[in-house]
């Protein structure tokens, strides 16, 4: 059990403060085909119990890994005993068939520690845990380092992007020590999946079908289906999106799977980042570093400040949803104008045609400059009047309140605002009655917005928001590679992780997990 070759690349951990639960839910990760298991003992009323659960599992699936781990409650676990008590477990654990135990450095490195049972086929972990925030990461590796082990695990909270970067750069400063490298949050995502693609270990995953134990962590079918961390990628090149929030996006989904589909060395990742967080965020970008990414809420326009160049359309919009590295400069684009012409000219002429554009973002801008060149006769309506009449006089528009949009009639509306998205999908920009034949949501998620779902009711004809997105992704993915888009396996992908997301949510409404922070 020395042999880093032989432990997969990913790790499924399972706390859980029953032992018959833990049984149940140990074997139904082996079914599904996981066959390497974290088992917190320390989630047991008495951890002991959980002797008698590794022995039936190692039973019934004998050629399983079984990671140990019995936190103390010192350092952020469940277990009230003390250090010897600790390790008198882990070493019953040992007897009983798991091949590796974790150890908090606090614990490892204290001279109380009793360390008998770690002989040779014992495979020991000594772990490092921060639940505030990333500091320096050379000290810590050089406490870590003072403690005999097989495998050393980091893990540190991330506070902003390059947080991740942080972590991930002991990988390369340190290529011959096994590392497990994480950093918690949901800003901290990233490290998931790029932790081994970096030379880390392993990384943890959430149990197959369920969410994730902790902010950040996805299941185990993540990491497998769409990231595809088991399969080594030679010199992969990273692309991304950013938003806040960006956990609803589907667009990891659809451009893993096209970067599948084209056998293209790469990953696409979601980054967290907020407003105020864009600089840094770039800090990341270049340390990866980031070959594109795509831009949405908040930053289309913000982002702007941050590139070395735009195409001049581009800069009449004043929003980016598209940025890709070229000579080593950032340059930017927006993929989003065709996203909203293209499925609207299928429907209509858009010259000569009213149309209303609600909201004055960035997806609204791309929107209103797109249609006007087209030459639509453009209204532009919003809740910020002042932001309405400054997009409707730089693009030729007529401004217009809400309830005087509602008072008039339209050949289409091209909603642009967040209203209806997850997960607020109660939220309507028109309450009553829809003023317009067409309706284009730009909104995906849900695919079924409250809008179009009374828009259908009122016999409108509708326009789905993943039209939309599927038109400037493929976009975009041509861009990123310089190569044509799988649509139709792009369009495949889309629905599915919609499917996915909607049935994520409702099983979050019907249960609440009591996994374990990893």
């Amino acid at each position: 059990m020395k042999s880093r070759a032989t432990l997969p690349k990913t790790c499924i951990a399972l706390g859980l403060p029953d032992s018959k639960r833990l049984l149940e839910q140990a074997c139904r990760e082996a079914d599904a085909g996981e066959r390497f298991l974290e088992f917190r003992l320390d989630y047991l009323p008495r951890p002991e119990q959980g002797l008698a659960v590794i022995r039936d599992f190692l039973r019934l699936y004998p050629e399983a890994t079984l990671l140990a781990t019995c936190r103390r409650h010192q350092n952020h676990g469940r277990f009230n005993g003390s250090i010897e008590e600790e390790f008198g477990i882990l070493g019953e654990a040992v007897k009983a068939g798991a091949k590796a135990v974790d150890i908090e450095i606090e614990s490892a490195e204290t001279p109380l520690a009793h360390r008998e049972f770690l002989d040779a086929k014992t495979f020991v972990v000594v772990s490092y845990h921060n639940f505030e925030g990333t500091p320096a990461m050379e000290p810590i590796m050089r406490r870590m380092m003072k403690v005999p082990a097989d495998a050393y695990k980091i893990v540190t909270t991330a506070r902003k992007p390059s947080d991740n970067l942080r972590v991930l750069a002991l990988g390369r400063a340190y290529p011959k020590v096994p590392l497990i490298l994480l950093a918690m949050t949901e800003v901290g995502f990233p490290t998931r999946v790029l932790s081994t693609v970096m030379g880390g270990l392993y990384t943890y995953a959430a149990p197959t079908a369920t969410e994730g134990t902790a902010a950040g962590q996805v299941t185990a079918r993540t990491l497998h289906h769409l990231y595809r961390i088991e399969k080594p990628i030679k010199e992969p090149r990273f692309f991304g999106v950013i938003a806040d929030p960006v956990r609803h996006s589907i667009s990891p989904a659809v451009h893993n799977r096209a970067l599948q589909a084209r056998r293209f060395p790469g990953l696409y990742l979601p980054f967290l980042v907020s407003p105020l967080q864009l600089k840094d965020f770039f800090v990341l970008a270049d340390g990866l570093p980031l070959a594109g990414f795509s831009v949405t809420i908040p930053h289309k326009q913000r982002i702007i400040r941050y590139l070395d160049s735009i195409d001049p359309l581009t800069r009449r919009i004043g929003a980016v949803n598209t940025v890709f590295r070229k000579a080593g400069k950032w340059r930017g684009t927006n993929t989003d104008a065709d996203g909203i012409r293209v499925p609207l000219q299928r429907r209509l002429k858009i010259a000569k045609s009213s149309i209303l554009v609600a909201g004055n973002g960035g997806s609204a801008r791309s929107a209103a400059f797109s249609l006007a060149d087209a030459g639509a006769r453009l209204s532009v309506t919003g809740r910020n009047p002042d932001r309405v009449r400054a997009l409707a006089k730089i693009c030729g528009a007529d401004p217009l309140t809400p309830e005087q949009a509602a008072e008039r009639h339209f050949d289409a509306l091209i909603h642009a605002t967040p209203l209806g998205m997850w997960p607020h999908t109660e939220e309507c920009f028109f309450p009553g009655a829809i003023p317009a034949d067409l309706v284009f949501d730009l909104v995906y998620t849900p695919h079924d917005t409250l809008l179009l779902r009374r828009a259908a009711e009122q016999g409108k004809a509708v326009i789905h928001g993943l039209e939309m997105f599927l038109e400037q992704a493929a976009h975009q993915f041509q861009i990123f590679t310089g190569e044509s888009a799988p649509k139709a396996v792009m369009e495949r992908a889309a629905l599915e992780a919609l499917a996915e997301q909607l049935s994520i949510s409702n099983h979050a409404a019907h249960n609440h997990s009591g996994q374990p922070h990893r």
